[in-house]
């Protein structure tokens, strides 16, 4: 029994290993070893060639490596599509994202080649550069998912973004109320803070997460002179905290937007561009075979 349990244990860890393996590191980075034999075939292949001067798009090995590289590209759009169909095993998503990512950093390899090194205003070359922009941007959507969701998780702590946002309601109640006994200069702040949207502006605004005429800042530093002058009154001291507050929270809330910002943000160039792609992909292949 107790050698069933133990065995039954170290199953179970390996499970959990594999569960809490990232998709770079799948199957002991299987796909990255994968793209790595198909980019050293590659050059060997353009190496030894025998065209001359040397390997390109209109040559057979450039033919070959074109295919090659067409049929990947048609591929790897399909992770989208297979997003939506979970599955475990060899063709789990996540072992469908690895392929992703190796397999389309080892277009860099095989495109370059495919061209022969011969560029100019033309589809082909368009269609080269919209490749290169799409995997550009995946590796910046890798570095993101690699980093951020640590941040994100360490930023917003135990709560969920609906309570921050009740914690958030919770301190205004507290500030409308605690600001009724003011002068009509000290309430003007708090009010001015109160009715602005505290995430008002532009995804520049929002990635940069500089908030430059946030009324929350201004009534804190007005509140702050305000203890200086008035240091005994409590209404003024309980204000200032209760906006020290509210300006902490807000913080916490505009780099949770940030961070959750720059998570999406470079599929606003990813998604579009492939498809661009495929448009330019298309035009490439069927001017070649209209003018071979």
């Amino acid at each position: 029994m107790a050698t069933r349990a133990r065995q039954s244990g170290q199953q179970s860890g390996r499970e959990i290993v594999t569960d809490h393996e990232g998709f770079l590191r799948h199957a002991g980075f299987r796909w990255l070893k994968i793209a790595s034999v198909i980019c050293v075939i590659a050059v060997i292949g353009y190496i030894g060639a025998d065209v001359k001067p040397r390997p390109n798009g209109g040559s057979w090995y450039g033919y070959t490596l074109g295919t090659i590289g067409a049929l990947l590209i048609v591929w790897l759009t399909l992770l989208g599509y297979r997003k939506r169909h979970m599955s475990r095993g060899a063709w789990s998503l996540k072992a469908w994202t690895s392929a992703h990512v190796y397999l389309g950093l080892s277009l860099i390899v095989i495109a370059t080649l495919h061209t022969g090194f011969q560029f100019g205003w033309n589809v082909h070359t368009l269609a080269y550069a919209l490749m290169m922009l799409v995997i550009l941007s995946g590796i910046f959507g890798i570095s993101a998912y690699a980093t951020l969701p640590q941040a994100l998780s360490n930023n917003r702590g135990e709560l969920t973004q609906g309570q921050m946002l009740d914690a958030l309601r919770a301190i205004d109640r507290q500030l409308h109320e605690a600001a009724q006994p003011l002068d009509r200069h000290y309430a003007d702040l708090v009010l001015a803070a109160l009715e602005q949207d505290p995430f008002a502006g532009g995804l520049m605004t929002r990635l940069g997460g500089r908030y430059r005429s946030c009324a929350t800042r201004a009534a804190v530093d007005g509140f702050n002179r305000a203890t200086l002058a008035e240091s005994n009154d409590p209404v003024i001291q309980r204000i200032e905290s209760l906006l020290q507050r509210r300006a902490s929270q807000l913080d916490r809330m505009r780099r949770h937007m940030r961070i959750r910002g720059l998570l999406e943000v470079w599929l606003y160039v990813h998604v579009p561009v492939t498809f661009a792609l495929l448009a330019a992909l298309t035009a490439h292949i069927i001017s070649v075979f209209y003018y071979w």
